[in-house]
């Protein structure tokens, strides 16, 4: 069976099993995914949510983040860690926002990965879940689960996103990542996997599992 037949059979039962799946990162326009994006490096979605609930209120613009206080800007999102590189790069990637994108956060992946801080698979999340643009997001969730899928074999995230561009169907990109995303933290971990309960075994080579429930 060739990878993208056995890959639509996979998304199939994912579908089924996470109707639900979606991106966790609260957010009410392409500034605020952005922001809870660069936020959520190293950090839990429920972590940033809860910082960005009072963040949000506070900063609307872009150009209220290129203007912020760096040394405000770093307490208020300290419990996210990493919040001195993290207050940098909000206030640097705001103020290109404002400077070339006239304040509005661009649409393509080019331009969104020229802003200080933002690499592809913030720029996938963006065009995905801001923009309902088909594209795909490595996390670590996707990385594992692709390879023991067997749908990809590289450590690069940036080449498994050029892999499973080959394998996954161009109009299930985006809402892929969320399924597999929400079945590696439900079931493909990455100790112990349960294999014995998972809902794709019979189609998975376990490439890479050693330990099993």
């Amino acid at each position: 069976m060739k990878k993208t037949e056995t890959a639509i059979k996979v998304l199939d039962i994912l579908q089924k099993e996470y109707p639900g799946a979606r991106v966790t990162l609260n957010f009410a326009d392409p500034l605020q995914l952005l922001m809870a994006t660069i936020l959520a490096a190293q950090c839990t979605d429920e972590r940033v949510n809860v910082v960005t609930e009072d963040l949000f209120k506070k900063y609307h613009k872009a150009a209220d983040y290129a203007g912020a206080d760096l040394q405000t800007l770093k307490k208020e999102i300290r419990p996210t860690g990493f919040y001195h590189n993290k207050a940098r790069s909000i206030i640097n990637c705001c103020q290109m926002i404002v400077k070339k994108f006239h304040g509005q956060v661009p649409r393509t992946l080019e331009e969104l990965t020229s802003l200080p801080g933002v690499g592809r698979k913030t720029a996938n999340i963006i065009l995905g879940n801001a923009y309902d643009q088909q594209a795909i997001a490595v996390d670590t969730h996707v990385k594992r689960v692709t390879h023991r899928l067997g749908w990809a074999k590289s450590g690069d995230p940036d080449k498994i996103e050029g892999e499973l561009m080959e394998v996954i169907p161009p109009d299930r990109w985006t809402m892929a990542c969320h399924q597999l995303v929400f079945h590696g933290r439900e079931v493909c971990y990455a100790k112990k996997p349960k294999c014995s309960v998972c809902p794709v075994n019979k189609l998975c080579p376990k490439i890479g599992v050693r330990e099993k429930e």
